[in-house]
């Protein structure tokens, strides 16, 4: 059986990750309250930010700024969109 968590995001019991996202006090914090699918979801909403932003992960200011934005996507609040960012449309 898989773990579940209850996702901070979606305010429900889901199956969780299977390891801390990355070392240290926000990745156990992480692993502790944050769905899979919620976690799948960052990460891609986070590629779009770095792309779409020209974010240069080297930069502190870039790290932060990905950082608060991963607090607010993860907790339901308000977050930085991707400025030209269209969704794809599914293929029938």
């Amino acid at each position: 059986m898989s773990r579940t968590v209850v996702c901070r995001k979606y305010q429900q019991e889901l199956e969780g990750l299977s390891q801390p996202p990355f070392p240290g006090p926000a990745g156990e914090d992480i692993f502790n309250h944050v769905s899979a699918q919620a976690w799948q979801e960052w990460t891609e909403h986070q590629t779009r930010l770095i792309n779409e932003k020209h974010l240069n992960m080297m930069d502190k200011e870039a790290r932060k700024y990905l950082t608060e934005q991963r607090g607010k996507f993860l907790s339901g609040d308000d977050f930085d969109k991707a400025d030209g960012y269209v969704p794809e449309k599914p293929e029938n």
